[in-house]
């Protein structure tokens, strides 16, 4: 009996999530722990302002400056300055949203996020939660994302965008969004 050898071609392998542990490493330098999926940590190099999607989707349709902003499942993330979360609650007493339920929350020191698919990163199927980049985030990033105004100075460190008026926007559309969700499920019944 003659034994015939057939070539197998290997299986296609979609990327594999080291590789974009790898780039967050490598290209932004940020810390990557855990995975698959990889985990981005918060309180290093950036803090995390998360909200409801539908919050967050209004408060990227208003003329308030952000950093990079990814969603994952229903919720979104905004990448601000390292530090901001510890700012979070006096903020919103300051801005006198104290004690009003808004889901609203910060993501500081110990923290992780899901990192989403690097930009430019071959488009493939993944999960239907997976996170991704609304706004992806370039090398130096850090040094423009979203903080406290310095004394006698303008935003942010370098001048950039102001936490104070993200975290008074955010604030108001977590409001806003609770309101209609609200409305929606006591909407009375009409009987014909």
């Amino acid at each position: 009996m003659a034994v015939s050898s057939v070539t197998v071609p290997s299986p296609r392998v979609p990327p594999r999530e080291d590789a974009y542990a790898s780039w967050y490493e490598r290209v932004l330098g940020w810390t990557v722990a855990g995975g698959p999926p990889a985990q981005l940590v918060t309180g290093t190099r950036f803090d995390v302002l998360e909200l409801p999607s539908d919050a967050g989707a209004a408060l990227l349709r208003r003329p308030v400056a952000t950093g990079p902003v990814a969603l994952m499942g229903r919720r979104m993330r905004f990448l601000v300055a390292a530090g901001s979360a510890e700012e979070l609650d006096g903020l919103l007493d300051w801005l006198e949203w104290g004690g009003v339920a808004l889901d609203l929350a910060a993501l500081g020191e110990g923290g992780r996020i899901t990192a989403p698919k690097p930009p430019g990163a071959p488009s493939g199927e993944g999960p239907r939660e997976a996170a991704v980049w609304l706004r992806p985030p370039e090398k130096g990033c850090e040094a423009l994302l979203p903080s406290l105004p310095a004394p006698g100075k303008g935003a942010g460190p370098a001048g950039g965008p102001d936490l104070v008026r993200l975290v008074a926007a955010a604030a108001t559309e977590c409001h806003r969004a609770r309101l209609r969700r609200t409305r929606r499920t006591r909407q009375p019944l009409a009987f014909s």
